[in-house]
Formats: C-alpha cells, sequence, structure tokens
C-alpha cells in the first residue's frame, strides 16, 4: 500500500535494469518530499508502479523510517538518482543501494567525489547533464545548476503518458539562463528558499559560510526565490514547494509569506508549500491538483 496524498532511453538508464511499465497501469505523478534543509534532503516521485528516489541525503535507517512512515518498502525503489556530492545530498546513498539492491544514477564527477560511501558492491550507472533518461514512464531531464559542488544537477521529471511535469532544483546559487529554461511549464515546483538576507546576516554560522551561502554559487534566498518562481509561473502551474531552507537563517513562515505574496500579486492561485526537515511533507498528488485547477464543466474530459 502507497502513502495518501494531498490533493528513448539512453544506456545508463537501460542498463540500470529498471522494470516496464505494465500494460493498463493508471499514470498519474505523485511526490512525496521525505524532507528538506541543510541537515538532509530526499524526494521520491511515483507513477503507476514506477518508483525513482532523488537524493538520500539522511542515514540509511532515517530513510528507511521516513519511507516507513509513507508506506513505501525500500526494496520497491528503481532507482537512485543523485543530484550532487554534498552529504545532505549523499549520506545514506551507499546503504540503501547495498541494503535494497537500489541501482545508483551518479554523474561520473559525483561519483568519484563519494567513493567513500560506497564499497563497489553497488549497481551504479551513470549520467550526464545532456542526457535524458526514461525509467518506465517518466522522463527525467537533467540540466547543470550553479553550485560549489563538483558536478551540481537539478532535473525536472515528466509523466510521458499524461504530460505532467515536476520540477526539483534545490541548490542553485543563481538562477540562470538554463535553470529558467529547462523549469518552464511545470505543474509542480521544488525550488530552493534557503534563506532570508537579514536572518543569515545575524545567524551563528562563521563569516566564510555566511559568504559562502549568499554567493551566486551557494543558495537562493526567499527574495530570489520569489523572483525564480513568478519568473516561471504560468497558467498552468499548480503548486510550489519552497525547500532546503536553513535551520539557523530562515523561518517557514517568512518564506512562505514572501514567495506566497509574490506570487499572488501575478494573480497564482495554487498552493504554496514548506518542505519541512524533521517530517515527509504529505504526498502531493499531481493529477488531482491540475483537475481542481480546470473549469469545472472541462473535468468531465480528463
Amino acid at each position: 500500500m502507497r502513502g495518501g496524498a494531498v490533493g528513448a532511453p539512453n544506456e545508463p538508464a537501460a542498463a540500470a535494469g529498471t522494470r516496464a511499465a505494465r500494460p493498463g497501469v493508471v499514470r498519474a505523478v505523485n511526490v512525496t518530499i521525505l524532507g528538506s534543509g541543510s541537515a538532509g534532503n530526499s524526494t521520491l516521485v511515483e507513477s503507476g508502479d514506477v518508483r525513482l528516489l532523488i537524493d538520500a541525503g539522511f542515514s540509511g535507517r532515517d530513510l528507511e523510517r521516513r519511507l516507513a512512515a509513507i508506506e513505501v518498502e525500500p526494496a520497491s525503489i528503481d532507482m537512485l538518482l543523485v543530484t550532487h556530492d554534498h552529504s545532505d545530498h549523499t549520506r545514506g546513498m551507499g546503504v540503501l543501494a547495498r541494503r535494497w539492491g537500489i541501482p545508483l544514477l551518479l554523474t561520473e564527477p559525483t561519483h568519484r567525489a563519494c567513493t567513500k560511501l560506497l564499497d563497489g558492491s553497488e549497481r551504479i550507472h551513470t549520467y550526464r547533464a545532456t542526457d535524458a533518461l526514461e525509467i518506465g514512464s517518466l522522463r527525467i531531464d537533467p540540466f547543470l545548476t550553479v553550485h560549489d559542488a563538483v558536478d551540481p544537477i537539478a532535473v525536472t521529471v515528466t509523466e510521458t503518458s499524461t504530460g505532467e511535469k515536476l520540477g526539483i532544483a534545490t541548490d542553485l546559487g543563481r538562477p540562470t539562463a538554463t535553470v529558467r529554461h529547462a523549469l518552464r511549464e511545470c505543474h509542480l515546483l521544488i525550488l530552493e528558499s534557503n534563506h532570508d538576507e537579514i536572518l543569515l546576516r545575524e545567524s551563528p554560522y562563521p563569516w566564510s559560510v555566511k559568504t559562502r551561502i549568499a554567493s551566486s554559487h551557494g543558495h537562493l534566498s526567499n527574495r530570489a526565490s520569489a523572483e525564480l518562481a513568478v519568473e516561471l509561473h504560468h497558467d498552468a502551474l499548480c503548486a510550489v514547494v519552497l525547500a532546503h531552507l536553513s535551520e539557523h537563517s530562515n523561518d517557514p513562515g517568512l518564506a512562505h509569506d514572501v514567495v506566497g505574496a509574490a506570487l499572488e500579486r501575478r494573480r497564482f492561485t495554487g498552493n504554496v508549500w514548506v518542505a519541512g526537515q524533521d517530517a515527509p511533507l504529505p504526498t502531493i498528488r499531481l493529477s488531482t491538483l491540475r483537475a481542481q485547477r480546470l473549469p469545472p464543466q472541462l473535468t468531465l474530459f480528463q
């Protein structure tokens, strides 16, 4: 049983041995952010019988606990895609891969940077930012970000049969033209909203850390996240989830208010949620959100 809800393959993906989508299985994207913040990040994307885990920034035991909370067996996950080498995205990947036989999908530079987390027994497949991947009915389009990691990647995930599109970009530094182009026309955006600029200056972090966070290779502020969300706004955007909030230099209510107010000025009528660090966000059922935004007479044809 799965958790409740709110509201041409390239060689690496083909070699990974993921199961093909079964005929007749209902295709609808469900997204569960298992946790997001400076101490760990992981997101589960499901469609029909396909399960993709993006990042594993918690310990193996903690990831198992979070998956159990939404009634998902780790062994049912088809693939674990890692976006970059920082520990808040990689901490549990080796344990999860070895214990449950989950294939890992990494870029080659990230693989080299994470050798201490691996013992060579894992099933590892590589991808590049220029690769489009398919796992069952899910198409994954990676793209480069500007962040102080060896090979930082963000992704969009599209359900090929329904066109439902999700964007996940939690370590941006700054929103480049590549980032803005890749995230166009998403129905659901998971965007970094890491810090408030004043709270960052007043935080207990050393000055070197504050400078790194605020730099163009660091993290997006609430204000920068709001500007990006407004730029990416379109009529079919259903929800924005604010992610990767700093424990010491942000506040969930503040992030929500800053981004929510900016979107409201664009007459956005969808949802703005804030992902937490300690527990999964309730599962987001994208088909439900899309149906809610259609005029009543059109829902009869969906």
